[in-house]
């Protein structure tokens, strides 16, 4: 095919479907925009702006790093929603409030580890129930070590407890009707998802605890004639733990027996179970690695943005929800991808419209891609 007769099909698929056509307008638009915002160039027609404005590249950049910092833990919260649906086949509307169990049961862990041994003056309940805050405590990462020792305790704490809830849940409530329709285990998931919520409700009551990192977090500044871009060693913490676990996740899907295991699962089950594939173990390390992912996605949270509520584990599963189904459900690498995707748009956004409307353009995204390509970014791949 020649260069004429590409553009020519290029041009036919335009015609055919004038939505590429819009689509691509809005997105030459938008880079346009922004390219002129971080110039300071403003364009006007008849006295009203059509592009540009004023947007300080340190502010462009903070939202960049926000938006990637945002996406990777919803990315791996999203490989454990993932991995329930291309293995146990239903998609799991309490994993948001798994993510609200390992934040504050990692917190909590925290909190009492730093209150009894450092600081020695709180008692058990105080600490428990988080009635006080962690600039009380020395609570940070780089706070010496006692806190050091606190945060760490509070990340495998996280994992490991957000695990025995999950494993609890599953032998309650899930394993009794896996037999049944997806439609009858969605249904399950939404009354344990209630269930975990109002507990957490209970416990620790309708406010938000606030940890507000104390002055000794180290924080590392980039200066530009526009100001200062800085990220703190919390901020750090998040993007090597999530990393790692992110490449770790991938090594054992590759190279280990247990990984080919679910592999095979997910492509499909019953040819699993009939070629000797142990599928009760398969299904119970998924939901070891799901949970143990997503009870630490919750606590690195809570480190990044020094806050959590009783029902902010539910609203971030939307956008978990939006990142999976963004890089094809079923598709781990998909649920990491479209993390970062949905991250960075939600942050980004604010470049545009108002801070109070960046949610909508994350789902606004999702859309938008799947009317491009219907199946997601990875689609055809499940685990693997």
């Amino acid at each position: 095919m020649g260069v004429a007769d590409g553009y020519r099909t290029r041009v036919g698929v335009l015609v055919e479907n004038p939505l590429y056509g819009l689509l691509a307008f809005v997105g030459l638009y938008l880079v346009a925009d922004l390219i002129l915002k971080l110039g300071g160039i403003e364009l006007e027609l008849a006295g009203v702006k059509v592009l540009g404005g004023f947007e300080p590249l340190n502010s462009f950049l903070s939202k960049v790093i926000s938006g990637l910092l945002r996406g990777l833990i919803i990315g791996l919260t999203g490989i454990g929603l993932s991995m329930t649906y291309s293995i146990l086949g239903f998609a799991n509307f309490a994993h948001g409030d798994f993510i609200t169990v390992g934040a504050f049961i990692g917190t909590v862990t925290s909190y009492i580890v730093a209150g009894v041994i450092g600081a020695a003056t709180y008692d058990i309940g105080t600490l428990a129930l988080l009635k006080i805050q962690a600039t009380q405590l020395g609570l940070a990462i780089t706070g010496g070590w006692v806190a050091f020792a606190a945060i760490v305790l509070g990340l495998v704490v996280a994992g490991a407890g957000t695990v025995g809830v999950v494993l609890v849940v599953d032998r309650l409530a899930f394993k009794p009707i896996r037999d049944r329709s997806s439609v009858a285990l969605l249904i399950t998931s939404i009354g344990v998802a209630l269930v975990v919520r109002y507990l957490a409700n209970f416990i620790w009551g309708i406010e938000k605890f606030t940890t507000s990192s104390p002055l000794d977090v180290w924080e590392f500044s980039v200066t530009l004639s526009s100001g200062d871009v800085t990220v703190n060693a919390h901020d750090l913490t998040l993007l090597v733990l999530a990393v790692s676990l992110m490449l770790g996740v991938h090594v054992l899907l590759q190279t280990s027996k247990l990984g080919k295991a679910m592999r095979a699962m997910a492509d499909n089950k019953d040819l699993a179970r009939v070629t000797g594939i142990p599928t009760e173990r398969v299904i119970r390390f998924t939901w070891v690695l799901g949970g143990s992912l997503t009870g630490v996605a919750g606590y690195t949270w809570v480190l990044w943005r020094g806050t959590f509520g009783w029902f902010d584990g539910w609203l971030f599963l939307l956008l978990v929800f939006a990142a999976v189904i963004l890089g094809g459900i079923g598709s781990i690498y998909g649920a990491m991808a479209g993390g970062l995707v949905i991250g960075l748009a939600r942050d980004l956004s604010t470049v545009f419209i108002p801070s109070a409307l960046a949610k909508a353009s994350a789902f606004a995204l999702m859309i938008v891609v799947l009317v491009v390509k219907p199946s997601g970014l990875f689609a055809g791949r499940t685990t693997a």
